[in-house]
């Protein structure tokens, strides 16, 4: 079971292929490291350039080649579309290791692991700012908006309980103890935009200066954050105060596996940072699935044996219910895809298009199989036996 569950986890890898800069896809969702990230520094936020710029928070990121963390400093991007908010990229635990979880843009923010960033992202949800048809007001009580260049503006006080929390992870050891709100699952299911090209370049920026790392600053970055992308120099770009935890890396940084992603719910399980929290580097990578018709049928729990027959019967028929209603649904993304794919053939539609088809179907089948994963592990904590009381 063990061993099926780890292969599983690899197959849901996702490498984004279709992305132009390679090094960009190093740095973002399917990353998983042995160790957590360096706590979220102290810093203040640069001004609002102009109307229209959405906070997007600093973090930590993960450099492969340098076997190190460095710090992306949080930066104002220009919204890509009307309506459109940030969902903060975020560390979790995924059972074998710490897996970064991309961020993106979207109608509605989603989870991004409960992890209090500052200046609106408190742990869930976006305090800092909403839309009002074509323009987006700035909440002045968490948003540094000079008024006289910018007039959507309302004050509003917001409650945050958690300022003292500064950890930059969720699950683990040491991490946060969260899970996505309904809201937030629901939020999954919207229409989402990859990172603009200038938050890429913003981050190719951040690893190309060795005072990002966290081995160079000890979790108190050189930049913090910047007015905007790309922008390391100048008045425009804020060095952190001060670390927001003093920083202790293992001695030994193995453990990293580029290609392999988690759940978008992360097992708080605390099993340490020791080897066995680390995945295994010759662990042969299969390859990614595009398509629903590509994915393995999902393995069927062993039966339940709880020592009361009634209670085996009821988690036997719950395992089957939802054996069945996950097979449906890969039946389902597996019919519309070969249909899109009919499609196609018959509109003769040009290369590009088709890569973004490509490109869908692929995001399609990892959200899919993540979902599942989620569902299975939800079922499996459901099922887990009381804790005796008075322990």
């Amino acid at each position: 079971m063990r061993l099926a569950r780890y292969v599983r986890i690899l197959f849901l890898g996702i490498v984004v292929l279709t992305m132009s800069a390679a090094s960009f896809a190093q740095i973002g969702i399917g990353i998983s490291v042995g160790f957590g990230p360096p706590a979220i520094p102290v810093y203040e936020q640069p001004p609002c350039p102009a109307e229209g710029y959405i906070w997007t928070p600093g973090y930590w990121a993960w450099d492969n080649g340098d076997g190190d963390y460095y710090w992306v400093p949080g930066t104002w991007v220009l919204a890509p579309q009307v309506g459109f908010l940030w969902t903060p990229g975020w560390w979790g635990w995924g059972g074998e290791a710490f897996i970064f979880h991309e961020g993106y843009w979207g109608p509605h923010i989603g989870f991004y692991g409960g992890i209090n960033y500052g200046f609106g992202y408190f742990g869930h949800g976006y305090e800092g700012g909403r839309w009002d048809g074509d323009h987006f007001f700035y909440n002045r009580t968490v948003n540094n908006v000079n008024v006289t260049n910018i007039h959507n503006v309302y004050n509003t006080t917001v409650i945050n309980n958690n300022t003292t929390n500064r950890i930059s992870y969720n699950g683990g050891n040491g991490g946060i103890n969260d899970r996505p709100r309904a809201e937030e699952i629901q939020a999954e299911h919207d229409r989402h935009l990859a990172p603009a090209s200038v938050q890429r370049e913003h981050q190719q920026a951040a690893r190309s200066d060795p005072q990002q790392r966290a081995s160079v600053n000890h979790g108190r970055p050189a930049v913090a954050a910047t007015d905007r992308p790309g922008q390391f120099r100048g008045s425009g770009a804020v060095p952190a105060r001060e670390a927001g935890a003093p920083y202790h890396p293992p001695a030994e940084r193995g453990g990293v596996q580029p290609g392999r992603t988690g759940n978008n719910v992360p097992r708080p399980e605390n099993r340490g940072n020791g080897p066995q929290a680390r995945a295994e580097n010759n662990v042969p990578r299969p390859q990614v699935p595009n398509h629903a018709k590509d994915l393995q049928p999902h393995e069927r729990p062993p039966a339940p044996n709880t020592g009361n027959p009634k209670l085996d019967q009821k988690y036997q028929q719950q395992q089957t219910k939802l054996y069945q209603k996950q097979e449906q649904d890969h039946q389902k993304l597996q019919q519309k895809q070969e249909q899109e794919h009919q499609r196609l053939a018959q509109r003769n539609v040009p290369e590009p298009q088709r890569q973004q088809v490509e490109q869908r179907h692929q995001q399609q089948t990892q959200q899919l199989e993540q979902r599942h994963e989620q569902q299975q592990q939800h079922l499996q904590e459901k099922q887990q036996p009381p804790r005796p009381k008075g322990r």
